[in-house]
């Protein structure tokens, strides 16, 4: 079966005062129809950039300086705005993280989900939108919605604002859905509300979703698929059961030690993985991981590793993957060695 959506070595870059800030250097993935794909990593690791890329929504100061972006086989890159419009809303949605700041304070919520069934049909009746808006409020599970479609933004809950985006999301079918980071403002409790509507809807639907997060732990409740990115390239790529049975890249290995465990003694604190970000105006010329990388070796601040596949339809961009890199204090060899 195709991928309804493949992205091909995508560079995306934003010019500023400072110089030109490469945020996104050669990303390569594909979403699978009718399953999830999880989008990991830090603030500035070029998740949320990849996602604007593809829907061209970059701003003034952004730009794709190369690569493919194929919807069902479709080339998006160069499309005209006029042509994105289309595509925007009605073939791929996106889902933002703070509802608050997404939705107009001084319109109702009804019709604000109204306007995006117009805008994409302009032909549609009063009444019928109206209709069409109910269905929506019903399909995402907001109580009494005869009720609701007056209502405006601050009379609703965090979690219930998140269900009116994703009810605007929904209104056209779109193929695939994006959500960046939608339930980063919301508390544990009603981020697991929105998760399950979320993968409800998917197998209600049969749409794929793009999901970008920090959160693995978000991850291994959604997504079928891992993508971990840091420093503008993909460091690991892995299905989910592969991706937490053996991560095979020290920042995914880094990722995983800093979320919490309900059963870890309570006297044991997280592992934060020290350091921070690489600047993206000058981005290193090895692995961007390698200064806050416990194993990093000399090589891996000289040169960028080449992708090491690390098992069916897996890959890992990390120089202790190299059959020459040494056993000895390697966490992906030592298990190896002493097997043998």
């Amino acid at each position: 079966m195709e991928p309804i959506l493949q992205v091909r070595d995508l560079h995306t870059s934003f010019l500023t005062s400072n110089g030109e800030v490469k945020a996104v250097r050669g990303v390569s993935f594909q979403v699978e129809k009718g399953k999830t794909l999880g989008i990991v990593g830090e603030s500035g690791s070029g998740k949320s950039v990849t996602s604007l890329s593809i829907l061209k929504l970059l701003g003034s100061t952004g730009r794709v300086t190369s690569g493919s972006i194929l919807l069902d086989g479709e080339e998006l890159i160069h499309k005209s705005k006029k042509e994105m419009r289309a595509v925007r809303g009605g073939r791929i949605a996106m889902i933002f993280q703070d509802p608050m700041t997404s939705l107009n304070p001084l319109l109702p919520l009804g019709d604000q989900v109204g306007e995006m069934i117009w805008a994409h049909d302009k032909k549609i009746t009063k009444q019928q939108r109206q209709e069409k808006v109910l269905e929506l409020f019903r399909l995402v599970r907001i109580p009494e919605p005869e009720k609701r479609l007056k209502a405006y933004p601050h009379e609703f809950s965090g979690g219930m604002r998140q269900r009116v985006m994703i009810a605007m999301a929904l209104a056209c079918k779109p193929e695939l859905l994006i959500a960046d980071e939608p339930t980063t403002a919301l508390d544990v409790s009603i981020q697991d509300q929105i998760l399950k509507l979320m993968r409800s809807l998917q197998q209600e639907m049969g749409m794929s979703i793009m999901f970008i997060t920090h959160d693995l732990g978000v991850v291994a409740e959604l997504c079928d698929r891992v993508v971990v990115m840091y420093g503008g390239l993909i460091m690991e790529e892995a299905d989910i059961i592969d991706i937490f049975q053996s991560p095979m890249h020290p920042y995914t290995l880094g990722l995983m030690a800093s979320i919490p465990d309900m059963n870890q003694d309570k006297r044991k604190l997280l592992k934060p993985i020290p350091g921070s970000p690489p600047d993206m105006i000058h981005p290193p010329q090895g692995c961007p991981f390698a200064p806050r990388c416990p194993y990093a070796m000399r090589v891996c601040t000289q040169e960028l590793p080449p992708y090491a596949q690390t098992g069916a339809n897996r890959r890992s961009m990390c120089w202790l993957l190299h059959p020459e890199a040494p056993a000895e204090g390697n966490p992906f060899k030592q298990g190896k060695e002493e097997a043998k």
